[in-house]
């Protein structure tokens, strides 16, 4: 059945993707790794990272994902180190962008008051649900399950040998994620995390923004 919501939710999850992918090709090209910019992937048109079964995926199911930015660890100086700062960095710019968003979404309702209407209800829309997929992707991602980018992030710590296995779990763990996924098996973590994240960052917000 068709929701309203999808208007908004589905181009500003490709947004928070799109976001989230860049930043891995911003840092990974920063680290010395040319395959990014040689492949177009640092770039901020939306196009470039669509993957369509993914874009499909989001639209029937809720949840989705884009071409994942393909990067070469050979040339970082430390292979483990850095492939965890590229795979921070897409958290992190989803973590950014959700405290620029919530910021926008208050600055609304503090400059307009708290009963919106028309064009002025759309952006304030669009801006919440901006807030809460950047939140919800970021904290998804630091799950520390292959290939979620919170596993390369754990793989710093861990052993040669157990870093190799993590890595080999790899190929099979997105098979094993989406089967989490369709059994709504991570649904009450992720829901409690995103939640009680959502309430201090707007805590935040509203604190910087002085509004009781």
């Amino acid at each position: 059945m068709f929701s309203w919501n999808l208007l908004y939710i589905v181009p500003v999850a490709l947004i928070a993707i799109m976001v989230h992918e860049v930043s891995h090709g911003l840092v990974s090209t920063w680290l010395g790794d040319p395959t990014p910019k040689a492949q177009g992937r640092l770039s901020f048109n939306i196009f470039k990272h669509i993957d369509v079964f993914g874009t499909l995926s989001l639209i029937f199911f809720g949840f989705g994902w884009a071409k994942p930015v393909e990067i070469d660890p050979r040339y970082y100086k430390n292979i483990k180190t850095g492939t965890a700062l590229v795979a921070i960095a897409g958290p992190i710019s989803n973590f950014l962008l959700a405290f620029i968003s919530a910021f926008v979404y208050l600055l609304i309702f503090k400059i307009l008051g708290w009963d919106l209407s028309g064009f002025a209800l759309i952006v304030s829309n669009f801006f919440y649900y901006l807030t809460i997929i950047n939140l919800g992707l970021g904290i998804f991602n630091l799950f520390p399950f292959p290939p979620l980018d919170g596993s390369k992030v754990l793989a710093v710590v861990l052993p040669d040998q157990w870093y190799r296995k993590l890595m080999y779990y790899e190929r099979i763990g997105m098979f094993l994620l989406v089967i989490l996924i369709v059994l709504n098996v991570l649904d009450r973590p992720l829901n409690w995390l995103i939640t009680n994240t959502l309430e201090l960052l707007y805590n935040l917000v509203a604190f910087i923004l002085n509004i009781n």
